[in-house]
């Protein structure tokens, strides 16, 4: 069972984290707790299992990358694991995980690629294809982004 307290520090971090020196600081100060308390309970919390991770979310098309894409790959159950994890140590990627196939769509590995245009994203793809040797995939570009936000757990 969670605290009001901890509720607290939580619904804190739903929200932008400001870009500060000391980002905790002031998501301190904000719920009325000194700066060493909430660094405290967010320790607490991480050990506890209740936050596992938390990060930054870069908004890619502010950042100079116009153009990302979804490349669906067909990878050899036995070599998803390793094969994901080379293409996850490629610094356009910043996504990669597996899922189950589906019935016509056979494929279980998935990147992101954050690029600055299309034929970048491509020559990304292929060197990672290249990297990997799996030459199995597609490749879908973004269009248009319909919603992105994060979970909010407390208000």
């Amino acid at each position: 069972m969670l605290t009001e307290l901890e509720k607290n520090v939580i619904a804190s971090l739903e929200g932008d984290i400001p870009v500060t020196e000391r980002p905790f600081l002031e998501l301190a100060e904000q719920i009325g707790i000194p700066e060493e308390q909430f660094l405290e309970i967010l320790s607490d919390l991480k050990e506890r299992g209740i936050i596992r991770r938390f990060g930054a979310t870069l908004k890619h098309q502010n950042s100079g990358y116009k153009a990302n894409a979804m490349v669906a790959w067909k990878v050899p159950e036995e070599q998803a694991q390793k094969v994901g994890h080379t293409m996850a140590s490629f610094s356009e990627v910043t996504h990669c995980y597996r899922r189950d196939p589906a019935p016509g769509w056979e494929f279980n590995v998935y990147t992101m690629v954050h690029a600055p245009d299309e034929e970048t994203c491509r020559a990304v793809v292929r060197k990672i294809s290249n990297r990997v040797e799996q030459t199995d995939y597609t490749i879908l570009f973004s269009k248009r982004e319909l919603k992105k936000t994060s979970m909010k757990y407390f208000s």
